[in-house]
């Protein structure tokens, strides 16, 4: 009978000191197994080995409904421990993968990683329903200028950028924007 069986049974008896002694009998092995089933996963998975040997081993060993040391089944020895320790990993990168999925956070999303100076922000507080109701008016006096201000001030796009976007030179989106800032600021601040 190896160590690992002979604690099982001990902890299968009820001595609470057995699952304290389990856990570095096992880690290394526990590890490993997590290392392999962490490597099949997608890219940009959250959980480490680390973690997802202590998340199984704390589902197979101890449980609120039980008392600490009683295990949640008998184990009939060491592989049989090791296939539900794997069992256990493989439930919690699925349940990981769906909450990742989970409409509720965006699953259906891709993170994209953005850079501080790639992000475009108001530099001061604006009135956005004001600002929204005069771009509005803008569009119907010059629909390309309203779509320029959308294109930089909410998009966050360069004059070039937007000039390209827009199909026109940089130096006429230059000059709408120069028009339209002022044109906006009149009816902003009126």
């Amino acid at each position: 009978m190896t160590d690992v069986t002979r604690i099982l049974s001990q902890i299968e008896s009820g001595d609470p000191s057995a699952a304290e002694q389990l856990l570095p009998l096992v880690y290394e092995e526990l590890r490993k197994l997590a290392a392999a089933k962490l490597a099949h996963e997608k890219p940009g998975q959250t959980l480490h080995a680390t973690d997802l040997v202590h998340e199984a081993y704390l589902r197979l060993v101890k449980s609120p409904a039980r008392e600490p040391g009683e295990l949640e089944q008998h184990w009939n020895g060491r592989g049989h421990f090791f296939a539900a320790a794997a069992e256990a990993m493989r439930r919690i990168l699925v349940d990981s993968a769906k909450r990742k999925k989970s409409a509720k956070r965006g699953g259906e999303f891709d993170r994209v990683a953005l850079e501080a100076d790639q992000i475009a922000a108001p530099s001061r507080g604006v009135d956005l329903l004001a600002l929204d109701e005069a771009l509005g008016q803008l569009a119907v006096h010059d629909s390309r200028k309203a779509e320029l201000v959308k294109l930089r001030y909410f998009a966050g796009l360069t004059i070039r950028q937007a000039a390209a976007a827009l199909g026109i030179s940089e130096s006429t989106a230059d000059a709408d924007w120069a028009y339209a800032k002022a044109w906006l600021r009149v009816r902003i601040t009126d």
